[in-house]
């Protein structure tokens, strides 16, 4: 026990320390990405250098340009072809829009050529013509049929006066039909129509007349009169 006492007044004895720099986080975590971006920077210049070498970088180069020329050229051929698509369409309403003003047309002389042919086989009639230099108004080309299973009568008549520069005509028109009706024979009385009439030269006249129920007309017959008397008349049969 004394030995001991004398040792340690003596002697310095316990644990051996051991004195350490630290460094703060902050700087170590600073040092840590130091060192990693150094580390990637010379990966990054090694790979660099190494496509350098074995000519990969030129060629990729080359080619992005070309593919870049190829769809800017491919790009400027779509543009076109829709500008050509765009006009060929525009083309075709415009034919198509003329076509169809052309078809009107066509069905517009159609109908003009028929009226013309109706009027120069309904004039072709009037030939027929009654004493010359007569200025009394005359009844030609007196035309009817039947329409609608005969339930109407589709008629037209042409008054004239036959001297030029008559004097103007005033008077009266009427259509009066004539037939069977439940088998007996039957007159329209009053006349079917009544039309007050005024012309100088010549008056084309037509109408769609109701037949009376019952009734099966066989005969027309167009009276022109002024005042009392009956100036001009013409019947037509029908078939």
């Amino acid at each position: 026990m004394r030995l001991r006492r004398l040792r340690r007044r003596f002697f310095l004895t316990g644990p051996r320390l051991s004195v350490r720099r630290t460094l703060p986080w902050p700087l170590r975590w600073l040092l840590a990405a130091l060192v990693l971006g150094l580390s990637a920077a010379v990966a990054l210049w090694a790979f660099e250098f190494g496509k350098s070498l074995a000519g990969l970088d030129a060629g990729a180069r080359q080619e992005l340009r070309d593919l870049r020329a190829e769809s800017q050229r491919l790009h400027e051929q779509m543009r076109g072809l829709q500008q050509a698509a765009a006009a060929a369409e525009s083309l075709r309403a415009t034919e198509r829009a003329a076509a169809d003003a052309l078809a009107g047309r066509m069905r517009e002389l159609e109908a003009d050529n028929r009226s013309l042919r109706d009027d120069l086989a309904f004039f072709e009639k009037l030939i027929p013509a009654s004493s010359a230099g007569s200025a009394a108004p005359d009844i030609r080309g007196l035309q009817a049929e039947l329409i609608g299973d005969g339930v109407q009568l589709r008629w037209q008549v042409l008054v004239i006066q036959p001297m030029r520069n008559a004097p103007e005509f005033k008077g009266r028109l009427e259509l009066v039909l004539a037939g069977l009706r439940d088998g007996r024979p039957w007159t329209s009385d009053p006349p079917a129509v009544v039309r007050e009439l005024r012309l100088q030269q010549y008056r084309r006249i037509e109408d769609v007349v109701q037949v009376p129920a019952r009734v099966v007309v066989k005969a027309v017959t167009v009276r022109l009169l002024q005042g009392a008397s009956v100036r001009a008349i013409q019947s037509l049969t029908l078939d």
